[in-house]
């Protein structure tokens, strides 16, 4: 058997991370994945694909929509549906690539295989090539990540009742589609299928998209969709759906009870995810899940077995690549003895529509229902100038702050640039810079960010130089 100081069970970005911080630090260190490929839903069916595919959409898009005016004329436009999943593929394989270069330089053991704890100090990993290891370690990590989610009365088959993953492999374009569920991941597949031509239908139970981020977010975002073609409808209940051969229904009703049903290429499940933690054998460990089967740890992250911790979308929480990625660093860093900490309310959220949305710290809705009182700061893209030049006038800025000492409590961004923009109001939050101080520095001059200095200076309640 052989012994490690680590051993991480998953190789998604929490756990890739995880591995080559423990490496960093000296640790003989055991990176166990079950896939032929590093990287985790996030690199392989999630994040980078879909990102992928969103900027090729997006180009196509502009040049439908946006090139005539900017004076360029394009003859016989048509979208090479084939090429455009070939350059995901080549974008996922450029990231495995380089993951495996990072194991290797930082001389991680990679096992593909499937892990399996025997008892709480020792696994079994079964490799592709059927071979049976044992591994013993002083500490494990468990990072499996999550699954796609459902709700009562719909199958995910695979075949006409999909998810993003097999959304991401389709072999043609469909003529039309409908999607359950209006968060992150229904968005974004709405915004790249309706780019393509596609009929798309969104289905929330909630009355906003986007129902966990400021409803300002959602509601702006909604607007937008369906100007852009796209069908929404909230309040409504999905409570069946039926594979008909070379079609499909989705089934459901408004809480009224009217009930109605539409008939697609394919039906989109994207109602969440859940923790993955099957053949796992955390049966024959003294680690507890939870009654959502999320794996129960405590604020260092320990399982109910001190030496075995786990991370990312496993322990619940924002499901966020990022997010397990700090755990990561948190938990590999506290092994060392060392005193890091996670902020989990400093943590941002993106939304990769065009125009993309972002948020970071409390939302109106959340002050609201705790009687903390703030002031708003919000300005809007369309009275910027970079982005009248570049036509992205679409969105605004929102910052909300503490009214006596002006720290920044929230900032909401829907807007161009909003994932990257983002950053500057984690910057503000985390080290608890008020608005007033983020809205004096300079900024650079015409660009996106300027926004945010607008939003910021209203926030601190002095008039925008701008309006």
């Amino acid at each position: 058997m052989e012994q490690y100081d680590l051993v991480v069970i998953g190789s998604g970005p929490g756990g890739y991370v995880a591995a080559i911080r423990s490496a960093q630090l000296g640790y003989k260190t055991a990176l166990v994945e079950k896939y032929d490929t590093l990287g985790g839903t996030c690199t392989n069916v999630g994040c980078i694909p879909t990102k992928a595919i969103l900027d090729s959409t997006h180009h196509y898009h502009d040049a439908v929509h946006h090139f005539a005016a900017h004076g360029i004329q394009v003859e016989g436009l048509s979208m090479d549906f084939d090429r455009l999943y070939d350059r995901k593929d080549k974008v996922v394989l450029q990231n495995t690539q380089g993951l495996n270069f990072l194991m290797r330089k930082n001389k991680v053991t990679v096992i593909h295989g499937t892990a399996s704890f025997v008892d709480n100090s020792t696994v079994q990993v079964v490799t592709s090539a059927h071979e049976s290891l044992l591994l013993g370690a002083k500490k494990f990590i468990i990072a499996t990540g999550s699954k796609p989610a459902t709700v009562p009365g719909v199958t995910i088959d695979k075949k006409r009742i999909i998810t993003s993953t097999e959304a991401l492999s389709l072999q043609k374009k469909p003529d039309n589609l409908v999607i359950i569920g209006g968060g992150v991941i229904g968005v974004e597949m709405a915004s790249i299928f309706s780019r393509l031509g596609c009929e798309v239908t969104i289905i929330e139970y909630a009355d906003h998209l986007l129902a966990n981020m400021d409803h300002e977010l959602g509601d702006a975002l909604k607007k937008i969709l369906v100007k852009d073609g796209i069908r929404i409808l909230l309040e409504q209940a999905v409570y069946k759906t039926e594979n008909t051969g070379n079609t499909a229904k989705v089934f459901f009703r408004d809480r009224g009870g009217k009930e109605q049903e539409f008939q697609a290429d394919y039906i989109l499940v994207a109602v969440g995810r859940k923790a993955f933690t099957a053949g796992l054998g955390l049966e024959n460990t003294d680690v507890r899940l939870d009654a959502r089967g999320m794996v129960v740890t405590n604020e260092q992250l320990q399982t109910a077995v001190p030496h075995i911790y786990a991370i990312g979308d496993v322990i619940g929480g924002a499901m966020l690549a990022h997010k397990a990625e700090e755990e990561a660093i948190f938990v590999v860093e506290h092994m060392d003895g060392q005193k890091p900490k996670v902020h989990y309310d400093r943590i941002p959220s993106v939304v990769y529509t065009w125009p993309e949305v972002a948020s970071v710290g409390a939302t109106e809705e959340d002050l609201k229902a705790k009687g903390i009182a703030y002031t708003i700061g919000k300005f809007p893209f369309s009275a910027n100038a970079r982005a009248r030049a570049g036509m992205d006038t679409q969105g605004f800025v929102k910052v909300l702050a503490d009214p006596k000492y002006g720290e920044l409590l929230g900032v909401h961004v829907i807007g161009a640039r909003a994932a990257d923009l983002i950053a500057q109001g984690v910057l503000g939050l985390e080290y608890e810079i008020t608005a007033d101080s983020m809205s004096r520095v300079s900024y650079a001059h015409p660009t996106y960010s300027e926004v945010m200095k607008e939003a910021h200076t209203l926030a601190s309640g002095r008039p925008s130089v701008n309006i």
